[in-house]
């Protein structure tokens, strides 16, 4: 498995009509469902005149946890195309949210399917992508007299600092890229059995 993923770090907007309908698009960074909530209250609040508030989301690196919503359209017409526009761009620890106003004629469903496509891709691309690690943290106890050795392995493997307390018994709490989390692990450990 890699230990990378892509994300959005900035807000991407779009905007699409189809006979008269607009569709209004933004794609956010979100880390949780929490995120998710919010941002669709706040959506549907200064929206409350659309007729419909549709979205897709998906979370964590693994992209396991998604939903797709179609906020009253036909089944499958809107949060669906959405959430494929995610994941055509492989991106996770993203919402889109796509508000439609009616403009008074039926687009059919595969009107609305294209409508609700175009615009959350045109959102995901003004969005700025980036690469992220996917880090586990590792916590480290060792006697002050290890001191020397442990920081010459942390300044080799350079994980990020996240705590670190010195005291009779030291502890040093990293965050590191997934791939090399055993080798900092095992690294660490044979200096507990060298001294």
């Amino acid at each position: 498995m890699s230990d990378e993923y892509t994300t959005i770090s900035t807000i991407g907007e779009g905007y699409y009509t189809e006979k008269r309908s607009k569709f209004l698009a933004w794609a956010h960074h979100v880390e949780n469902v929490d995120e998710v909530k919010t941002l669709l209250a706040d959506y549907r609040k200064k929206y409350y005149d659309a007729r419909h508030v549709c979205y897709a989301y998906m979370l964590g690196p693994e992209r396991q946890e998604f939903r797709a919503n179609d906020d009253g359209e036909p089944s499958s017409t809107a949060g669906k195309p959405i959430l494929g526009q995610i994941n055509s761009a492989e991106l996770t620890d993203v919402l889109v949210v796509v508000v439609r106003y009616y403009g008074g004629v039926n687009l059919g469903t595969s009107g609305l399917i294209v409508a609700y496509r175009e615009a959350a891709a045109l959102a995901l691309a003004d969005a700025e992508h980036v690469t992220r690690q996917v880090e586990e943290t590792i916590i480290f106890d060792f006697p002050y007299a290890m001191m020397n050795s442990v920081m010459r392995v942390v300044k080799d493997m350079q994980p990020r600092i996240l705590g670190q307390s010195y005291d009779n018994t030291c502890q040093l709490k990293m965050a590191i890229r997934k791939s090399e989390a055993s080798q900092l692990r095992e690294r660490l450990e044979k200096l507990s059995f060298e001294d």
